[in-house]
């Protein structure tokens, strides 16, 4: 079968459409462990997880969250190297 300029075009487009996808996946970082950013379950020097850009607090008030750059359980009232104050 001789290739033509329609499935040529046909083939740029898919890879055209998977590229940001294809991109994502091979950005996509782990998280980091909590001993390496020196997680620790209390605020330090009034700084608290639950007011950090990076805390994604749990389904109830005071509950575990979650954190984008710590792996594990977050407590809201913790603190890490991470910390950066919400605005």
């Amino acid at each position: 079968m001789k290739p033509s300029r329609r499935i040529w075009l046909k083939n740029v487009a898919a890879g055209l459409a998977a590229a940001p996808w294809l991109a994502r996946s091979a950005f996509a970082q782990a998280k980091a462990s909590k001993e390496a950013m020196k997680y620790q379950d209390q605020p330090k020097d009034g700084q608290r997880c639950d007011t950090c850009t990076q805390f994604d607090p749990g389904a109830k008030p005071g509950a575990q969250g979650t954190c984008k750059v710590v792996d594990g359980p977050i407590s809201p009232s913790g603190w890490c190297i991470a910390y950066v104050k919400k605005s």
